[in-house]
């Protein structure tokens, strides 16, 4: 071949060689633009599969056999490899930390500076760590590219070459650019998404939980209100007998416990006073104690009351409702008359009792407490456990602390400082002076069985009050309440003939506020079970 032809088939080389170039280039070029554009308006839970296929694409264009992808940290500038993908035959890049595992690399990175290796021999002194890392994984040459945005570091992008050097042009790498900054532009927006997802995530816990304490603290003003209502006239525990010596010292070895109490003890003996005094002395009396009367509810009724309920939960629930055990949180509840819960709802007590736990009715969102049980009831619960009415089980969680509140026919020697206490009380209400009661009266007062108890007794004093002109008490009583105290009659007798007595003066007339059950200060259901104990009935022809 001569010179000339030689010339003219290297010159046809040359240009081949130069036109194939640019083909790859422009294929290149078109490659970043899809990946571009596939990146630009992506969901933000789609980013993390768009990058690994990103990096598949490149390293499948290029012919090589690694690429990886990793984020610099939002609160240091460390670097971690998030998304990588190697060919068959290739370890993937492991997600290390590469500010600790490569430190100059990670460096140069952070600078901003691309790092360029056609030839693992051309690393630095101070690449030590690098270049043992390259020889100890199969690494002939590599280039890293890292990217900002708003004047941070936020990512870098890398291709590497495991079976011969290779040489990174000034164009490939400037189109490999195209593609970092294509992926950290849709990291950035994934970021901000996030942030504001979190932010968003923030805010709806935080109004959530505001909406529920100013719930809870409305339920709170609410009840509070309610109990304002209620004329508490008498809110200290007066006496000094044994009896109720011995109840006040029970209260202080319970109450800085969380146990919870059950108070026996016949209709009107105090038993909401203990529940109060057991509250007040106990590491929870900066709330309110609440209270609830069970049998003062309707049974439909009582369940929404202990428990909540959420708006059309049932016919009629128009609104949302705070349950009592949501208000009494972190407080204490004195749950009255336990005895009248119906069985299932004795069910759902023992639960909040054993697991702290508790649905409103209408939500199957479990609601967790912390609320300190103290019950009370005026029946026989061992009995009620027996006949099968009380559950077994809530008997023995109730029944942990059992607290017996004395009858006042048990306490003698507190009822004249009960009858003295009573009387400053309606004195300075009805704007009397009263100051003496005969001696007579006061044996009279002191000797009666009071089958009321407390509330009875007031009962009596106030009418006795209203009824006095001048400064001695005035106080109409039965005949058998008059009785010399010496008398060897039982407290049964003059009990069962002091309620005939008012019976009779009631025409028999058990409810109302002309009943006798009111006159005496108990409950219908009390009269009614005391009428029976005594073998009392319309028939009776005592006195």
């Amino acid at each position: 071949m001569t010179t000339q032809n030689q010339s003219s088939a290297s010159a046809v080389s040359i240009a081949d060689s130069n036109y194939l170039q640019m083909q790859e280039a422009f294929r290149m070029q078109d490659l970043v633009a899809d990946i571009s554009r596939i990146l630009l308006d992506l969901p933000a839970e789609e980013i993390d599969g768009q990058i690994v296929n990103a990096l598949k694409r490149i390293v499948e264009f290029l012919g090589i056999e690694r690429s990886g992808f990793g984020e610099f940290s939002r609160e240091k500038p460390d670097l971690v490899i998030t998304h990588t993908y190697a060919i068959e035959g290739v370890e993937p890049n492991a997600p290390i930390l590469i500010t600790k595992s490569l430190p100059w690399l990670a460096g140069k990175l952070s600078c901003g500076e691309v790092i360029l290796v056609e030839n693992i021999e051309d690393l630095p002194p101070e690449a030590s760590e690098e270049k043992k890392y390259c020889l100890r994984v199969g690494i002939k040459s590599s280039v890293l590219i890292p990217f900002s945005i708003g004047g941070s570091m936020l990512c870098a992008i890398g291709f590497t070459s495991f079976h011969r050097p290779r040489k990174w042009s000034p164009q490939l790498i400037a189109q490999l650019r195209g593609v970092g900054e294509g992926l950290a532009h849709a990291v950035y927006r994934k970021r901000a998404e996030e942030k504001i997802l979190n932010q968003l995530t923030k805010l709806e816990k935080a109004y959530k939980e505001i909406k529920e304490l100013k719930n809870r603290l409305q339920a709170e003003a609410d009840y509070l209100r309610s109990e304002i209502k209620l004329n508490y006239r008498y809110e200290d525990i007066i006496g000094e007998s044994q009896e109720i010596t011995n109840v006040l010292r029970q209260v202080e070895q319970v109450a800085s416990t969380d146990s919870s109490v059950l108070l026996e003890g016949e209709t009107g003996t105090g038993k909401e006073l203990i529940a109060r005094a057991i509250h007040n002395l106990s590491n929870r009396k900066d709330r309110p104690m609440v209270k609830v009367n069970c049998s003062a509810l309707p049974s439909a009724l009582i369940e929404a009351e202990l428990f909540g309920r959420e708006k059309g939960a049932y016919t009629g629930a128009l609104t949302k409702q705070v349950g009592r055990f949501e208000v009494a949180d972190g407080s204490s509840i004195f749950l009255d008359e336990i005895s009248e819960l119906s069985i299932d709802l004795q069910s759902k007590l023992l639960r909040v009792l054993q697991e702290g736990e508790f649905e409103r009715l209408g939500s199957p969102r479990t609601i967790k407490v912390n609320v300190r049980v103290i019950a009370a009831t005026n029946r026989n619960l061992a009995e009620a456990v027996k006949k099968e009415a009380f559950r077994e089980d809530l008997y023995y969680r109730l029944n942990v602390f059992p607290i017996k509140i004395p009858a006042l026919r048990e306490r003698q020697k507190d009822i004249p400082l009960l009858v003295n206490a009573f009387l400053n009380q309606f004195s300075k209400k009805m704007g009397k002076r009263i100051d003496t009661i005969s001696k007579r009266t006061m044996e009279s007062l002191t000797g009666y069985s009071w089958p009321g108890n407390i509330r009875e007794l007031r009962n009596v004093l106030e009418r006795a009050v209203i009824l006095t002109n001048g400064n001695g008490l005035q106080i109409s009583l039965p005949d058998q309440m008059l009785e010399k105290t010496d008398m060897l009659t039982s407290l049964n007798d003059v009990e069962k003939n002091h309620i005939i007595q008012v019976l009779k003066k009631t025409n028999w007339t058990i409810k109302g506020s002309h009943g006798a059950a009111h006159i005496l200060g108990i409950k219908p259901s009390t009269l009614y079970h005391r009428m029976k104990k005594l073998g009392i009935s319309n028939n009776s022809d005592s006195q």
